[in-house]
């Protein structure tokens, strides 16, 4: 094993020993709040949880077929071994998308004024939280799912021309005009979710920059800790949303530059994905500050 694959390694093993407790640590806690602690759970809590659960699954999905291989594993997968990972793995991202677009679109409607064109989503959108779920997982199982029949247990550790390769996987060889299509589809799909959390974001930047300046005229504090949970929130939510489009970002680039490159090799889908796991890996440690389901566990508060 070369000392590049060691630290690689190790880099993969505390991603996954912080991004999967973390996740499934902060749901737990959401659950027992939404089951036995009735009165400080909010509409915005299954979002977080559904979020946290896709999280989990992700970086599950991703990694430990990457720390196996790093760790010298060989044959760690079959035809149908890879078949379920690299879906579920892609199935999961693209429902972390969805959610983490809708947690924003909640929280912009959550905070937008009682005269907003958008309040009357601020009664209606609860009821339509779990329909919304279950359509996110339909859309990217039907997205997905034909990909089946083009991953296969890695033959060669080198493959020339459009497709990619994993450590214990690797895709049929595209031509150009599917690969064309196909990354067409998946880049239209997660834009949608992508423009409308932009959108949402700066809505709620908007928002935020004028109650900032009607502070400044009001300087009663009673006034401005009323308002400060769901601020707090709002903050939350757009570093949340921040840090997702940039790694977002940077692994897109990184995987259309694999996909298209003419020779690839395992380690540059390996770097791709280990980006796609810093999302799921922080952002439970995001959610957790200033969090009032946290904040009641604390013995020191």
């Amino acid at each position: 094993m070369f000392p590049s694959d060691t630290i690689f390694g190790v880099f993969l093993i505390s991603q996954f020993c912080i991004g999967v407790p973390g996740n499934s640590l902060l749901f737990m806690l959401y659950a027992y709040t939404f089951l036995v602690k009735s009165h400080l759970k909010k509409h915005i809590d299954p979002i977080v949880m559904h979020l946290l659960f896709t999280n989990a699954l992700t970086i599950m999905f991703t990694l430990i077929p990457e720390i196996a291989s790093t760790m010298g594993v060989r044959r760690f997968l079959d035809d149908v071994g890879c078949q379920t990972v690299l879906i579920s793995y892609r199935l999961t991202r693209g429902v972390s998308i969805c959610t983490t677009s809708l947690l924003s679109a909640f929280q912009a409607i959550t905070v937008s004024p009682v005269h907003s064109k958008w309040v009357w989503l601020k009664f209606n959108l609860p009821k339509w939280m779990y329909p919304l779920f279950l359509s996110f997982w339909v859309i990217n199982i039907f997205l997905y799912s034909h990909l089946v029949k083009s991953i296969m247990a890695t033959r060669n550790h080198t493959l020339v021309g459009h497709g990619y390769i994993h450590a214990y996987c690797q895709s049929i060889q595209f031509s150009t005009k599917y690969a064309g299509s196909f990354l067409s589809i998946i880049l239209i799909h997660d834009l949608v979710f992508v423009l409308l959390m932009v959108c949402t974001s700066l809505y709620m930047v908007s928002l935020l920059y004028r109650h900032r300046r009607r502070a400044q005229h009001i300087h009663s504090p009673h006034v401005s800790s009323q308002s400060s949970p769901e601020l707090r929130a709002t903050r939350t939510i757009l570093l949340l949303v921040s840090v997702f489009v940039f790694f977002y970002l940077a692994n897109n680039c990184f995987t259309f530059y694999s996909f298209y490159v003419p020779k690839k090799t395992p380690r540059l889908e390996g770097i791709s994905l280990a980006l796609s796991s810093c999302f799921p890996t922080i952002c439970p440690y995001l959610l957790m500050k200033n969090n009032k389901i946290i904040s009641q566990f604390n013995p020191f508060q």
